[in-house]
């Protein structure tokens, strides 16, 4: 029994991490040098979206996930903004749908083709206009469909309906100061911010109303994180007031004294934690580091578990962790990061080591899957519904994702409300009578005409584009 106290049993203890050969990295990409600390990449189980440099404006890149290798620098990107995108968020129940804040004061949702961009994207779905300052934090609701937060260096939170184009809670006078993250809880009724003000408080977004807050929860003054842990609990990350890096474990009923407090070193790069709920582990990513340490969160004393460090000889720009359902379950992977470098994107596979073929369902449990279990309405008007979880046993085989519709509200227009219902990502179509079958019918037709005259532009460009390259090399 001393000896089992003394080495902790856990099936995480020997995690490890490794970087994938160069040919599977992504080459030759201008990461964005803004300065701001957010990842600056943001990955689903389709595509990884990097935010890049980009003159007179804002842009970011994304890329189906198998398109390793060079990036040409003609690859279109996602360029609507007028101002640096700062931050980007892809939405959990539609992977082809991705939400950016920019510094001209806008956030934009844009829905990305099924097989990724051919053609720059210039058009939003919906741009969503209420901040005054730029737009540093964008983050989707766990489990409500078409729910997106936003926060601004107006020291302001906007919670938008999408669907609508509205922004329905405006919480603009809970925040003094710079908000320096923000994270929903796992069914997504409170959010947990920090701030420069040293605070971290739980807001209550739709009775708009501060639950618990901790002064000087870290008392550097650089920045801090806050992360809401799977049990409720709050994770944080900040500075101590000899600069050095510390990591806390925190109750919200009881604020007064952490459950944990660890020193950890005198870097001066913001620590970014990385949570998976599945197997309580928090990977720590400093900016501007060159390695990811890992924390299992457990109930025992000390209650953060040192697990490992990964180490590379690269300090990291931004990273992108995947969620769950992306990863490769026969491998045993539990976690991939995807580490931004100055010119290229590398992924990073952390594996459980076993023996066994076998599915390993200790490492697996059910995890967070891609259907929403709320609509907007239904949160909005004070439901609560966990994640939707699904098996990994046989691997996640993507579905089919329906267009992002935004039915805008037209205050103007006085008449009956049942016209303003929004279609909502899947919500579904009602057809009533056999004029309505005969319209659908129609459009249909129309639309099948439009997508292969889009398809036959596709190809000539591709075409265009491949007799240009023989001229070049003839020319050359």
């Amino acid at each position: 029994d001393t000896m089992r106290r003394v080495v902790r049993q856990s099936k995480f203890r020997h995690v490890f991490g490794q970087a994938v050969k160069n040919d599977q990295c992504y080459d030759d990409i201008r990461v964005s040098r803004v300065t701001w600390d957010s990842s600056f990449c943001a990955v689903n189980p389709r595509f990884v979206a990097i935010i890049v440099d980009a003159s007179g404006g804002g842009a970011f890149l994304v890329l189906p996930l198998h398109k390793t290798g060079r990036i040409d620098k003609s690859y279109p990107t996602v360029c609507g903004h007028t101002g640096p995108v700062l931050d980007i968020d892809w939405c959990p129940h539609n992977d082809q749908v991705i939400a950016s804040g920019s510094e001209d004061c806008t956030v934009m949702v844009w829905q990305i083709p099924e097989n990724g961009l051919t053609l720059s994207l210039t058009e939003p779905v919906v741009v969503l206009e209420g901040h005054s300052k730029r737009v540093g934090i964008v983050s989707w609701h766990p489990t409500a469909r078409n729910v997106l937060l936003s926060a601004g260096c107006d020291n302001a939170i906007i919670i938008w309906n999408v669907g609508t184009g509205e922004a329905l809670i405006n919480l603009d006078d809970m925040h003094v100061d710079v908000i320096y993250n923000v994270s929903w809880n796992r069914n997504g009724s409170l959010i947990c911010t920090s701030s420069k003000d040293k605070k971290v408080r739980i807001i209550d977004p739709r009775k708009q109303e501060i639950v618990a807050e901790k002064e000087k929860t870290h008392e550097g003054a650089r920045p801090m994180r806050a992360i809401f842990l799977a049990d409720g609990n709050i994770f944080t990350t900040g500075f101590s007031r000899m600069s050095e890096r510390q990591l806390a474990l925190w109750n919200p009923k009881n604020m007064e004294e952490p459950i944990a407090l660890h020193e950890m070193d005198t870097s001066n790069g913001v620590l970014l934690p990385f949570y998976d709920p599945d197997t309580n582990i928090i990977y720590l990513c400093g900016k501007g580091d060159s390695s990811i340490r890992y924390f299992e969160i457990t109930d025992e004393s000390p209650y953060v578990h040192y697990l490992n460090t990964f180490s590379s000889k690269e300090p990291q720009r931004g990273m992108g962790f995947m969620p769950k359902r992306g990863l490769d379950v026969n491998k045993c992977e539990i976690a991939r990061f995807f580490k931004l470098h100055e010119r290229k994107c590398e992924p990073i596979i952390m594996t459980v080591p076993r023996k066994s073929d076998l599915f390993q369902d200790d490492l697996y449990p059910d995890t967070a899957g891609p259907e929403a279990a709320l609509e907007a309405e239904e949160w909005f008007e004070g439901k609560n519904a966990d994640p939707l979880l699904i098996s990994l046993k046989h691997g996640y085989i993507p579905g089919k994702n329906r267009d992002l519709k935004v039915v805008k509200k037209n205050i103007l227009d006085n008449k009956p409300a049942a016209n303003k219902k929004s279609d909502l990502i899947n919500a579904p179509k009602k057809a009533a009578d056999a004029s309505d079958t005969q319209n659908e019918a129609k459009l249909d037709e129309i639309l099948k005409e439009l997508k292969s005259i889009k398809d036959t532009i596709t190809n000539q460009d591709e075409r265009i584009s491949k007799l240009e390259q023989q001229m070049a090399k003839i020319a050359d």
